[in-house]
């Protein structure tokens, strides 16, 4: 893959409402929103990557690097064939993206990034619930146990959040998403437009 895309990364914790404002992008002409999340969560699990993949979210893990990089190239490969998207007129919205220190090396040749939505709530139990109450209304497993979800605010502080450091300050604006969906699509649309 040699194109780079030209991107908005959407940034925070679990829970934090990131996978609502990237449809809401999404749903904007020229912008695409891709969740690497529900990327993983529509794998095949009998196939020998799906079982893999399993595995570590299972668990609250990250998926390893490498793995998670190859996926993405082949998603984005399928999803250029398919002309779902068009690089050289859709903005990515990417969510869940690079999500570690080497992630970010990974993919710093092919990802133009314009601006990082930092999505941000200081309050863990509220997102806690948000996420059970996710499990229940979206069928999503990983979200139903409440020790999973602190293991993954555990390895989002520790591995994800770090992030954040690597990039230049100018690019980042830290939207509060503790406010209603439609006043956090506010915030972002003011800093995007």
């Amino acid at each position: 893959m040699n194109k780079q895309f030209k991107t908005i990364l959407l940034f925070g914790p679990p829970g934090v409402g990131k996978g609502t404002q990237g449809k809401i992008l999404g749903s904007m002409p020229n912008m695409f929103h891709l969740a690497t999340g529900d990327m993983f969560r529509n794998l095949d699990k009998n196939s020998e990557i799906g079982r893999e993949c399993t595995t570590y979210s299972s668990q609250g893990k990250l998926v390893p690097d490498e793995l998670t990089i190859k996926l993405w190239h082949q998603h984005m490969n399928k999803l250029m064939e398919t002309e779902k998207y068009n690089p050289d007129i859709d903005l990515l919205v990417l969510d869940g993206l690079p999500r570690s220190s080497k992630q970010v090396m990974l993919t710093k040749d092919f990802l133009c990034i314009k601006k990082i939505l930092y999505l941000s709530c200081n309050n863990m139990e509220e997102m806690i619930k948000r996420m059970q109450k996710r499990a229940i209304e979206e069928n999503r497993v990983d979200d139903a146990d409440e020790q999973i979800i602190r293991k993954r605010f555990d390895v989002y502080e520790n591995e994800s959040r770090p992030v954040l450091e690597m990039f230049d300050s100018s690019l980042i604006s830290k939207i509060d998403a503790l406010k209603t969906p439609d006043e956090v699509s506010k915030s972002i649309l003011k800093v995007i437009f």
